[in-house]
């Protein structure tokens, strides 16, 4: 996914606020199931969803006003109940600026684990892993 960065991104020194990171992460994560057909809002009417279990991040370069990230996500591994996806964003002149690791566990209406409903799972697992939406 790409993502411009706009001022309201940063701080009083044009870099990229670090908990900014984890909203571009999110919308990636929507985009990945979005482009396999899966739209979290139907999933949450039909009384499943996903919340972050664990979060694991590496900064490893400012970004700045104006930078144009590159936000890639890909499934690394699936349980019954747990989705681990991981983060790679960079820069345009394809630095990287963090990785990460982010464990979503399925749950139900009242945020009870779950296992991933088998449709789910499937159409999560035989899929490119890496997604880069134009």
């Amino acid at each position: 996914m790409k993502k411009r960065i706009y001022y309201h991104d940063t701080d009083s020194g044009g870099v990229v606020y670090y908990a900014n990171y984890l909203k571009y992460m999110e919308e990636a994560r929507t985009e990945f199931f979005e482009q396999r057909g899966i739209f979290i809002g139907e999933l949450v009417r039909g009384g499943t969803s996903f919340v972050v279990a664990r979060q694991e991040i590496d900064y490893k370069l400012p970004a700045f006003y104006g930078d144009i990230l590159d936000v890639s996500t890909k499934i690394t591994g699936i349980s019954t109940a747990k989705i681990e996806f991981s983060h790679q964003v960079k820069n345009q002149n394809n630095q990287v600026i963090t990785v990460a690791k982010t464990i979503m566990v399925c749950v139900d209406g009242n945020i009870k684990p779950k296992a991933i409903p088998g449709k789910l799972k499937e159409s999560l697992a035989f899929v490119p892993e890496e997604v880069r939406p134009e």
